[in-house]
This record gives structure tokens, sequence and C-alpha cells, in this order.
């Protein structure tokens, strides 16, 4: 574990990743097999996503439940894990879609430069060390007006880890043209439960 000012951060290797695949989904806010946390993601997807088709990058996409909802919404959607078993869940689940799944570093994503409009990120900012170089990669990827919707909090009370809306905004603010926060800990059905730890959504636009 490493920490600089407000960022804690726990980096666990891709074979730790591949372990947890099988059972990833079974939490109510990854797999979202509950249909009101299903609807509930889709809700604020489509407040946070460009109204038209757009291309958006999903990294650190996990099984892809995210990515799916982008899909269904009618963008075009790549997705990109460290992780193979993480990689083959997203891949059968984005079966049939206007979507692709890469194998790579979120860090540093296998994609070209200016090749998105949105840079999705869900809870995979504040594992990365150094998260003002990761930052920097990505609006890189961005075109021009572009957006970044990071998803982020911090989690625990005893051992809290994650990244405060004050860090993640003041790391966006040279990056960026505007930057907006969403509060999400009130929104039990994102969650599938009540929560009281902090939990929220950045919309930045370059």
């Amino acid at each position: 574990m490493t920490r600089d000012s407000e960022h804690i951060v726990a980096v666990a290797p891709i074979e730790d990743w591949d372990a947890r695949a099988s059972a990833f989904d079974d939490e109510p806010d990854h797999g979202l097999r509950d249909p009101e946390v299903r609807a509930a993601w889709a809700g604020r997807l489509r407040t946070w996503l460009p109204e038209h088709p757009a291309d958006l990058l999903d990294v650190g996409c996990g099984t892809a439940s995210l990515s799916l909802l982008a899909a269904e919404q009618g963008h075009r959607v790549t997705g990109v894990d460290s992780s193979p078993a993480m990689v083959e869940r997203a891949r059968a689940k984005l079966a049939g879609r206007d979507a692709v799944v890469l194998r790579g570093d979120a860090a540093a994503p296998p994609v070209g430069d200016r090749c998105f409009d949105v840079v999705l990120v869900r809870h995979v900012l504040w594992a990365l060390p150094d998260p003002a170089r990761v930052l920097r990669r990505w609006r890189d990827l961005l075109r021009p007006g572009g957006r970044f919707v990071l998803v982020e909090g911090v989690w625990g009370a005893l051992n809290p880890v994650g990244m405060p809306a004050g860090r993640l905004t003041a790391l966006l603010e040279p990056l960026t043209a505007d930057v907006r926060v969403e509060r999400l800990t009130g929104d039990s059905l994102l969650w599938g439960k009540a929560v009281n730890d902090e939990r929220y959504a950045v919309v930045a636009t370059v």
C-alpha cells in the first residue's frame, strides 16, 4: 500500500483479479443483476454520456456491466482490463454488441490518441499509482470536447481506501475546461443497499 496526500492505494496483482472474476458479478453494483440496480445505473449513464452515439472507452471494465449499458444506449464501446479472466467474461457479456474488449494496462490503455468521446472509469483510478500522470494519459485519448466520467469514492472506516472528491477535482482542474461532481452516497439503488461512505461521480469536459 502507498499513500500520497489524500490518495490511498492498495494495488492487487492481476492474479487476484483473475481469482475474483467468477464471483465479481455477485456484488449488486458489479453484476447489475437486480432490475432496480441496473435501471439506476442506466439512468445515471444517460445523464453522464452524450445524447448522440459516441466512442466510449471503459478503462478497467471488469466484466463490462457498465460497458453493456452504454452499448445498449447506442454507444460504440471499447473495454480494457488487465485480467484475462475479466476480459473473457466481458467479451461474453458484450457478444453481439458494437463493442470490443482488449487486455491491457489501465494506466496505459492499448488504444490510439484522440479516438474517444468519453473515457469512463469506475473504481479504478484510486488503485493506480501516480493518478496525475494517469489522468494526463487518459486525456490524450479524448477528442477535443470529449469528457471524463469517473466514478470513485472512499471505502472503509478503519482502514479507508480510495480517493476523496476534492483530490480528484484538483487533479482534473489543469486538464479540463469544466468539472462537475455528482454525489452518489444517498442513492441506495446504485449499490443495492444503503451506504454512508463517500461515493461520487465526476464528469469533466476537456
